[in-house]
């Protein structure tokens, strides 16, 4: 079979699965974030932190609630990493530098991973376990949550009250995340994935030289990081390690993981809205946008461009034989796509334009079908608009599923998709300006590439790393944790107003100018508003980099 052939079985078998939990999956995720039934551990957590889970919220209190949780989440674990070495199962190592403790804090609340260190070297057990994978769950529990709040909006009128962030957490937690995460840890470890808590055992290379072999609680960390579309390895090598994923089929399991609950969000949208067809409107979106990226990330992995990997037939630089080269163009260009950063391969060793891929992945917004909850609040403001264009190009007052698109809604919307470019193109010229870019390992195109990648990553919370770059130092740790901070919550922030703002609406009812939303024009319409949005915006910087680099 070749490489090609094993790679489109890989490819559909991913879709198939992924069409058959979509609505199991999308069901179960409905009935916990619109159900009212406590089950006795959750009334007992909402007794201990003083919460009324039977008040909702209105949109700022809402946004206040995720703002002081993310607070404390950043303060404790920047605590825990600088206490290291006081506690149980440190194995001896040291406490984490300020400047990279604050990093990671930062990267690991706000759902990025963005990753400086060799775990294996910088991080204790405990502060894996209990810190590190503690904050994979409630990051990917706060981006559900404010998505809820988000299609709350679409579907409420005349209220100002979009749920109770606190019982939403809970509960996202407890009987969505949890539950899939000790099932998926099962099967990795019977997959081979380690989960103990050795501090490493010392073998005999082949060569006669020693070496320590590092174990630790790696399935249970694993499953989540994927699950949530956190990205952050245990190991360095991260899902390219044996002990993290050692077998073709343990890789299409952390992508199925990594893809599920992104592709079930829209079938609560549709539940929620009362239209399952608008459910399927926006994961059309998401699908076609997904599958065009995978697709086109294997063509140029697979063509090989470049004198290289022409000359031997194939560009597998970076990349693990046990994955090949298609596995790994997909696990790259899915990542990127969902906003996991976790990695299989060295994007640094891409073909120029399959690194222009996974780059261009995360400038779409991460919206196909991106991060958990960010992808589907993020695919919703486009959809948002594109109706308020389309109502331009016809002279009505845009509007979408009953509500009216107006000056105050396509603020909060343009806001939102100015947050995260600003940050980039600031921080990569910032880089270059202070002379911090030099610690880039290479000059020109690509030297361009892995700063802009770098920025891109972290602004979009994302968390892969092109590589090729130093980032170990406090100008860059500081400048990545702000941009991982500010491309996080100020679009919650716009997020939740734009659900507010929708929620206190009274409804719209359907008139002869009123925009389908459900068909394929639309869907074909918010592909295309996404795709030239992203043009528009970076195809400079891509012009200079990848396009340079690949022409």
């Amino acid at each position: 079979m070749t490489t090609t052939t094993a790679g489109v079985i890989f490819i559909l078998s991913l879709v198939v699965a992924l069409v058959v939990a979509y609505r199991p999956v999308g069901d179960h995720l409905y009935r916990v974030v619109a159900g009212t039934r406590q089950s006795r551990v959750e009334r007992g957590v909402f007794r201990l932190v003083g919460v009324n889970p039977a008040a909702e919220q209105s949109w700022g209190v809402y946004a206040r609630s995720v703002l002081a949780f993310s607070a404390v989440s950043v303060l404790f674990l920047y605590a825990f990493q600088r206490w290291q070495d006081h506690l149980w199962l440190s194995l001896g190592l040291d406490p984490v530098v300020p400047h990279g403790a604050w990093n990671t804090a930062v990267s690991f609340v706000t759902n990025t991973n963005w990753q400086w260190y060799a775990g294996e070297s910088t991080m204790g057990h405990l502060v894996q376990m209990a810190g590190l994978a503690v904050q994979n769950f409630l990051s990917a529990a706060v981006g559900i949550a404010v998505a809820v709040a988000l299609v709350r909006g679409f579907a409420r009128s005349r209220t100002g009250e979009l749920g109770n962030f606190w019982v939403d957490l809970v509960r996202i937690t407890l009987r969505v995340l949890l539950p899939v995460a000790v099932l998926g840890a099962v099967v990795l470890m019977l997959g081979g994935v380690v989960q103990n808590l050795s501090a490493g055992t010392d073998v005999t290379t082949l060569t006669g030289g020693g070496q320590t072999i590092p174990g630790g609680p790696v399935a249970g960390q694993e499953v989540i990081k994927e699950l949530g579309t956190n990205g952050g390895g245990f190991y360095n090598a991260n899902s390219a390690h044996p002990f993290e994923n050692p077998t073709a089929w343990t890789n299409w399991i952390e992508l199925f993981l990594i893809l599920l609950i992104p592709f079930s969000l829209p079938r609560v949208f549709g539940r929620m809205v009362g239209q399952h067809r608008q459910g399927y409107a926006i994961v059309a979106v998401m699908a076609v946008l997904a599958l065009g990226s995978v697709t086109l990330t294997n063509v140029f992995e697979l063509a090989g461009h470049g004198t290289v990997p022409q000359a031997v037939g194939a560009a597998l630089e970076g990349k693990e034989v046990r994955f090949d080269v298609s596995n790994s163009a997909t696990f790259g260009a899915v990542t990127t796509l969902t906003s996991t950063g976790a990695v299989n391969s060295a994007h640094d060793s891409y073909t120029a334009l399959g690194g222009m891929m996974t780059l261009g992945n995360m400038m779409l917004g991460e919206v196909a079908p991106g991060g958990v909850g960010a992808g589907l609040y993020g695919l919703l403001v486009l959809a948002v608009i594109t109706v308020f264009v389309a109502g331009l190009m016809v002279g009505r007052t845009p509007e979408y599923l009953g509500k009216k698109i107006g000056s105050r809604e396509i603020t909060f919307a343009s806001l939102y998709f100015l947050v995260t470019p600003a940050l980039v193109l600031i921080g990569t010229a910032a880089a270059f300006a202070t002379g911090n870019a030099s610690t880039a390992l290479n000059v020109g195109p690509h030297g361009l590439s892995e700063v802009l990648y770098a920025f891109t990553s972290a602004s979009n919370n994302n968390g892969s790393a092109f590589a090729g770059i130093t980032v170990n130092t406090p100008w860059w740790n500081t400048a990545l944790g702000l941009c991982m901070l500010l491309g996080r919550f100020l679009p919650i922030i716009l997020v939740l107003a734009l659900a507010g703002s929708l929620a206190r609406q009274a409804p719209t009812p359907a008139s002869e100018g009123t925009l389908p939303t459900h068909r394929p024009l639309f869907v074909g319409m918010v592909v295309g508003v996404t795709v030239i949005l992203v043009a528009l915006t970076f195809l400079p910087a891509l012009a200079l980099g990848p396009l340079a680099e690949g022409r």
